[in-house]
């Protein structure tokens, strides 16, 4: 049993750069929560940006864009343009 679960770490740990590392280390303990809430339904962390409340973390999935403030707030229908 101990094996598997092993595995199962290391499976993670390769789908997680150190990119992603050092943006989840500038997010707050309460957007951390929700960010992790919404990667349960495909958002991925994108980047995020300094805002004048605090670090505004940017997730997306597919064509979707949710934000979450510093306060852990979710905004799925927020107001920002991704350029590609």
């Amino acid at each position: 049993m101990q094996a598997l679960s092993e595995a199962n770490i290391s499976q993670e740990r390769r789908h997680y750069s150190a990119e992603k590392s050092a943006l989840w280390d500038r997010l707050s303990i309460m957007q951390k929560f929700s960010a992790t809430s919404l990667n349960q339904f495909g958002y991925d962390l994108a980047f995020v940006r300094k805002a004048q409340s605090g670090h505004l973390a940017i997730m997306l999935c597919n064509d979707n864009v949710a934000t979450v403030d510093s306060d852990g707030e979710i905004d799925t229908a927020a107001n920002i343009v991704i350029r590609t």
